[in-house]
C-alpha cells in the first residue's frame, strides 16, 4: 500500500520571537505535522542549551514530530567572523561578541559541538545549515576579479591566492565540527545561498573536494536561492545524493531591477520571497525533483520514518509572516503530500 511520501512541517528562525512550546503551538494549529526550530528556540533563559528530554517532552505533548534543528547563524558565524565582518553580531551573545574574532570563532565552535551532542541525544541527524564566508567576501561576492591572485610583497611567498588560501582556510576551521558530526552519524547540510561558503552547486561540490568526499558534508535543498541563472532543477541534481534536508519556499524577479544592490529594504529589492502558491517555481516539480534524487528515501532511512518533511519557509514582504507561514503549511499539505508511486506507470499497460 503506497503512503505520502512528505509531511508539512515549518521552520522556526522565521519566528524567533516565540518559545519553543508557542512556536509548536502555532504549527500545529496550523496543520502542520512537524516542525524545524532555530538553535535558539532550544536555549533557556541563561541563554544555555536544554535538556534533550525536556525538549523531546515538549515536541511529545503536542504530537508533533522534530524535523531537524535549523543552525544556519552559528555556523555562518564560525566561519565568517575571522573576515572581521560585523553582520552576524545580531546573532551573537552580547558577552561574547566584544571578544576577538579568533576568541569568537572558539566560542561558536565549542557551542555547534554541544549542539550536535543535543541533536544526537534527539535522534536529530540531519543539520540545516550554511557555511560562512571561509573564502572571503571577494570570492563570496561571485564576480569574476581579476584580482584573486596576484603578486604579494608582504608575504614570504611574494604572491597571494585567495581561492587556495580560501580552501586551506575552510578545511581547517571546518574539521573539527566535520570529525565530531561524523562520529556522532550527523550530516551538516548547507543550503546554498548567496553570501556564504558555497553559493552555487559547483561551489559545493569543491568543498566537497577539498575535504576528500567528507560525507557529512550535505545539502539543505532550498530553491528560493537559485536565482541568478542556476535553476534549482540545474543545482539539485548535481547534488541531488548529498541532500538529506529540505526547505520548500517561493521567489519572483523584478525585471529591469538589479538583482545586487545596496537596498536592505524588502519591497524594494529585485528579488522578492513569496508565498507559495504565487512564485515563478512549480512546487510540484520541485517535490518531484527531491523525490527523483532521493532525498525522501534517504532521510526516512536515517531517522527511520515514513515521509520526510517539506520545511515551509513561505515568507512575503507584504504579508504577515505567520498569516504567509500557515497558508504555506495549508499549501504543502493540500498539494504536495501525495501518495508516492510504488513502480512506473507503464507496469499494468497490458495486464
Amino acid at each position: 500500500m503506497s503512503h505520502n511520501a512528505y509531511h508539512p512541517s515549518i521552520e522556526g528562525a522565521q519566528h524567533g520571537a516565540k518559545s519553543l512550546e508557542a512556536f509548536l503551538d502555532y504549527a500545529k494549529t496550523a496543520g502542520a505535522e512537524g516542525a524545524q526550530p532555530s538553535n535558539y528556540m532550544l536555549q533557556g533563559p541563561d541563554g544555555a542549551l536544554r535538556k534533550a528530554k525536556d525538549i523531546a517532552g515538549v515536541f511529545e505533548s503536542r504530537g508533533m514530530r522534530l524535523d531537524g534543528i535549523s543552525s544556519h547563524c552559528p555556523f555562518w558565524v564560525h566561519t565568517s567572523i575571522w573576515s572581521g565582518t560585523k553582520s552576524g553580531n545580531v546573532f551573537i551573545p552580547a558577552d561574547v561578541v566584544k571578544l576577538s574574532p579568533e576568541k569568537i570563532e572558539k566560542w561558536h565552535e565549542t557551542y555547534l559541538l554541544k549542539l550536535m551532542d543535543l541533536a544526537a541525544s534527539l535522534g536529530v541527524k540531519s543539520l540545516p545549515m550554511f557555511w560562512g564566508v571561509a573564502f572571503g567576501w571577494e570570492l563570496a561576492t561571485g564576480y569574476p576579479w581579476g584580482f584573486w591572485a596576484g603578486p604579494d610583497p608582504t608575504s614570504k611567498k611574494g604572491s597571494f591566492d585567495l581561492l587556495a588560501e580560501g580552501k586551506e582556510r575552510f578545511v581547517k576551521k571546518t574539521q573539527k565540527l566535520r570529525d565530531h558530526a561524523r562520529k556522532l552519524g550527523i550530516y551538516l547540510c548547507h543550503e546554498i545561498h548567496p553570501g556564504t561558503g558555497a553559493s552555487t552547486a559547483d561551489d559545493f561540490n569543491l568543498l566537497v573536494n577539498i575535504c576528500d568526499g567528507d560525507k557529512v558534508l550535505g545539502v539543505n535543498a532550498d530553491p528560493s536561492h537559485c536565482w541568478e541563472g542556476e535553476d534549482w532543477e540545474t543545482r539539485f541534481l548535481k547534488v541531488g545524493p548529498r541532500i538529506y534536508a529540505a526547505h520548500i519556499k517561493n521567489f519572483v524577479v523584478r525585471r529591469g531591477l538589479p538583482l545586487r544592490a545596496m537596498e536592505w529594504t524588502w519591497p524594494k529589492r529585485a528579488m522578492q520571497f513569496t508565498d507559495l502558491g504565487s512564485g515563478e517555481i512549480n512546487m510540484q516539480r520541485y517535490a518531484e525533483l527531491l523525490l527523483h534524487v532521493g532525498y525522501q528515501d534517504r532521510y526516512c532511512k536515517l531517522h527511520g520514518t515514513k515521509s520526510a518533511p517539506l520545511v515551509v519557509e513561505a515568507e512575503s514582504a507584504h504579508k504577515d509572516l505567520e498569516y504567509c507561514s500557515a497558508d504555506g503549511i495549508r499549501y504543502v499539505k493540500e498539494n504536495l503530500c501525495w501518495p508516492q508511486a510504488a513502480g512506473s506507470f507503464e507496469a499494468g499497460m497490458g495486464a
